[in-house]
């Protein structure tokens, strides 16, 4: 089989939602099925992956190379992409890294969900606007939301046929497939007791309103041959220790299958479970949502004292979320000031929030993961205080310089950058030895 891509003229279309119904709904069936998503994102991977049953990759078209989208994307079965913000919609100035990007590259057909709650006849011309703009991206049909009545099926149905697109699907008006959210996004798939019960009516609504023996058709119509080799990023360490727990879910899967095909060995620990850090070469915090539980880590007197430890002669490094545990001090989003690793000489705060989002592209300056790479930041976290050598020098997706973002304290090193993948298209040299 081949693939296809659910993309919507907006965000709120409702495309998470069907994507999890169909992908849940064909695994269902016993068709073989696996999942993608576009761009930079680290949960709505994991609610792929709990309604299908396979691993979910991240295709990010501006910050990966062609060779590694097209890697990614290789595999048996039907491909489902989830596509973000508008099938058009990338980063400035030009929209590059969009999920029409994909579509062009890997030459699938888009499927696109349109809200139609606000709309009549009125939806002909949009639709027909977002088929035509771009003959490389083959908009081939349309699944109608949050459709109000017989009647306004109807109406909708004859006006997207009347411009040549079949209409795939109709789904009612209904709030109680809505999925909770914080300010990075939905809540974690690990967080939800009701997920298999919120998937399976998902699957069920997708069954009774999607015609999905065209759908897998579609995407049965096209060919994800073999990836071609891509360079991999060589790990930075022999033996790496990753904290994974709901305070730290944020680890990109292809940087974590690359190391481990190049031989690292890859440990993971809990510090909500206050759980020791293990005798590693690097430690790695990566990002999540340490705001939400800042007194439990806090309290880790195992884990913090592990890290802290003079015996611990590991590299320790730090993204986003992990970056402000590593410092002295994180204010929650109540004004409760708790203290921190006191690795770094760094003050967050979330009782003033600021939004800090967009592609970075890093010159690291230090630390464990060397030469230029490409990035994306977003988190609400206020700097208070910030002293020390910087990590990176770093520009946005326009170019433009930025001031240098993180810092460095001898074998401790972080920032508020994920990174993603070199940028000069070479692997890392490996960082066997332990010391910065």
């Amino acid at each position: 089989m081949g693939g296809l891509i659910v993309a919507a003229p907006s965000s709120g279309s409702g495309k998470t939602t069907v994507t999890l119904g169909l992908l849940r709904a064909l695994s269902r069936k016993g068709v073989p099925v696996r999942a993608a998503k576009s761009g930079p994102d680290y949960i709505d991977p994991r609610f792929h992956e709990a309604a299908c049953g396979q691993p979910c990759v991240n295709l990010d078209a501006w910050a990966m190379s062609e060779d590694r989208l097209r890697s990614l994307a290789a595999g048996g079965g039907l491909l489902v992409i989830e596509g973000a913000m508008g099938l058009f919609d990338g980063a400035p100035p030009d929209g590059r890294g969009a999920t029409a990007d994909l579509a062009r590259l890997l030459d699938l057909p888009v499927v696109l969900v349109v809200d139609a709650s606000r709309m009549a006849q009125s939806i002909g011309p949009l639709v027909a606007g977002f088929a035509r703009h771009d003959p490389r991206v083959k908009v081939a049909g349309v699944i109608l939301n949050k459709v109000g009545s017989e009647r306004h099926a109807r109406m909708l149905r004859r006006a997207v046929e009347a411009v040549g697109l079949p209409v795939l699907g109709l789904l009612g008006r209904s709030g109680d497939l809505a999925h909770p959210s914080r300010h990075l996004g939905l809540v974690q798939a690990g967080e939800r007791p009701d997920l298999d019960a919120f998937l399976d009516a998902a699957a069920d609504r997708i069954e009774a309103g999607l015609d999905l023996d065209a759908l897998v058709a579609l995407g049965a119509g096209t060919r994800l041959g073999p990836g071609p080799r891509c360079p991999s990023v060589a790990p930075p360490a022999q033996r790496i220790a990753i904290a994974r727990d709901e305070a730290f879910a944020f680890a990109y899967p292809h940087l974590l299958s690359d190391w481990r095909a190049q031989g690292a060995e890859l440990a993971f620990f809990s510090p909500l479970a206050d759980e020791a850090v293990p005798e590693v070469d690097l430690v790695i915090l990566p990002g999540g949502y340490p705001e939400l539980h800042a007194g439990r880590i806090a309290g880790a007197s195992v884990f913090m004292q592990s890290l802290r430890s003079p015996s611990q002669a590991s590299d320790i490094y730090g993204e986003c979320g992990g970056y402000m545990v590593l410092g002295d001090s994180l204010v929650d989003a109540e004004g409760v000031t708790h203290g921190m690793a006191g690795l770094l000489s760094l003050e967050t705060s979330f009782a003033t929030r600021r939004l800090h989002l967009g592609y970075r592209e890093v010159d690291a300056l230090g630390g464990p993961f060397p030469g230029r790479w490409t990035a994306h930041e977003f988190h609400y976290a206020t700097t208070v205080r910030a002293e020390g050598p910087p990590l990176f020098r770093a520009r946005d997706a326009e170019g433009t310089q930025l001031p240098p973002m993180g810092l460095r304290r001898g074998r401790v090193s972080g920032s508020f950058a994920h990174l993603i993948d070199r940028v000069d298209g070479q692997v890392a040299t490996p960082r066997l030895t332990v010391g910065s």
